[in-house]
């Protein structure tokens, strides 16, 4: 499915200013054409594109390797057991080049204009698109990326762990820029729409991607990681992170084109897709409200009467053929993808499970105090009522353990781009099950194989990567991955 490009008639993403050097140019200008722009006018394109991008992928790749739903009926191994074609992640590499591009020109543009709140938006964009980007596929091009207008067509790859100390550089230096004091000239964008409180707004998310980061790569101890976090935390003044809803970073789709759900046909989203048993089934130990938000009741049908029979889902990756599940599965529910919608990019409810984290760790006090914030902010952010009864579970009480941290935190980054798969491959949790109709041994893929059009493109670059990897296999690991 072709994510939609129509932000602006996509004529602001061409930076093509002109200077003019004789008379007979300055005569010739196009009137109709824009000869400059301002960094705003990027911030939508950019936002959409990846926001819908990143939900699209959710629901397409990440969903079906941590087990939230299952393709079905089930003709070919699929992603549900960790068969991966060859082009597996070329579109998340294609859209994340491009607007990290644009990006890019967004940071040049308010460095132009001299303006220090844009250029601090526009690093934390491009710090957002590239953590994706190799946290997917590992070693990629960066530092001579998007280089073509200098004649650099085959740019190296570079090192995960250069990449991570750029991009954590780069949002230190964000934060640095931000003047939250300084006038708004243009009007606020999709993702922060209170021009009041917009430029604190922006500084929180910079600082909460950071916190992310930080301990995406926490199990590289020479990293210092959870000093770093802590200092984040502990001076909201010099480092402001999201604290409540409003500050979270959550695209609205309002479904007034052009910032429509990714799914322009909604059917599609439940087109051949059912819930998964894993999914559903710690729903239901934990009487979850969230039940019916996400998925549809499975239902038998007995003579001629449809009798319901609760939320149930299919294994993932299960043995045997189709017609040995006599019901019709909980399927998802279409709402989750019909206008208007929402898609997560960096919530108060992940802040909290990373506050959680660290105080299961012993750095901060109160682990069992943010973990139930944290799970009644991932409920109730979705307009949902918090059972007061919730807690008093064998299954959702807080135990002291990382793993009930985590398995709650992946509930709570349902329809987040990769991330599920991004904690899954840092922490192991949650704990998946694993079925004998698995392939690759059984293992969670570590990462996508690069692109072919890459393998052809850039071919002498790609090649003295995967030499360095062994080859371009699906198992070799993140740097920051234990």
């Amino acid at each position: 499915m072709t994510i939609k490009h129509i932000f602006l008639g996509i004529a602001t993403t061409m930076l093509l200013t002109t200077s003019c050097t004789s008379d007979f140019e300055e005569k010739n200008i196009d009137p109709n054409r824009l000869q400059q722009i301002s960094p705003a006018t990027l911030l939508n394109p950019i936002i959409y594109e990846v926001g819908s991008h990143n939900m699209y992928r959710s629901w397409s790749h990440n969903n079906h390797l941590m087990q939230d739903i299952v393709v079905y009926p089930s003709e070919v191994p699929g992603l549900q057991r960790y068969d991966l074609s060859d082009d597996v992640g070329a579109s998340s590499w294609n859209a994340y080049y491009r607007w990290m591009k644009n990006a890019k020109d967004m940071e040049a543009e308010a460095i132009k204009a001299g303006d220090v709140n844009y250029q601090a938006i526009a690093i934390t964009l491009k710090v957002w698109v590239t953590a994706n980007l190799t946290d997917i596929f590992g070693a990629v091009p960066y530092f001579d990326a998007s280089k073509g207008d200098e004649k650099l067509l085959y740019p190296a790859f570079d090192d995960q762990e250069k990449i991570y100390d750029s991009l954590l550089a780069d949002l230190e230096k964000a934060n640095a820029l931000y003047d939250v004091k300084r006038k708004m000239i243009y009007n606020p964008d999709v993702l922060y729409t209170d021009s009041a409180t917009y430029w604190s707004d922006w500084q929180k998310f910079t600082n909460s991607l950071h916190l992310r980061l930080l301990l995406r790569i926490s199990n590289k101890t020479e990293k210092n990681s959870y000093q770093r976090m802590l200092t984040i935390i502990n001076d909201p003044v010099k480092y402001p992170i999201i604290n409540d809803v409003k500050s979270q970073a959550n695209l609205k789709i309002t479904g007034v084109t052009p910032n429509v759900s990714p799914w322009s046909r909604v059917q599609d989203f439940t087109l051949s897709r059912k819930m998964a048993s894993f999914f559903l089934d710690n729903l239901n130990d934990f009487k979850d409200p969230r039940l019916p938000l996400y998925a549809t009741e499975a239902y038998r049908v007995e003579g001629k009467n449809k009798v319901i029979i609760g939320y149930k889902g299919i294994p993932s990756a299960f043995d045997g053929n189709d017609s040995q599940f006599n019901y019709e599965a909980s399927t998802l529910n279409n709402i989750m993808a019909a206008n208007p919608t929402e898609s997560p990019v960096l919530t108060y409810a992940e802040v909290l499970f990373m506050k959680a984290e660290l105080a299961q760790k012993g750095y901060l006090p109160g682990a069992e105090s943010y973990y139930k914030e944290a799970v009644k902010l991932a409920i109730t952010s979705k307009g949902l009522v918090m059972p007061t009864n919730y807690f008093d579970l064998e299954s959702t009480k807080y135990n002291g353990t990382l793993e009930r941290i985590m398995l709650q935190k992946y509930y709570a980054l349902y329809m987040n781009d990769y991330q599920q798969w991004f904690e899954y491959k840092r922490t192991g949790y949650p704990v998946l099950p694993k079925t004998k109709s698995m392939l690759n041994e059984g293992k969670m893929p570590s990462r996508f194989p690069y692109p072919i059009s890459i393998r052809t493109q850039n071919k002498t670059n790609y090649e003295k990567i995967v030499s360095q990897m062994g080859g371009d296999n699906i198992n070799y690991k993140m740097w920051w991955q234990n």
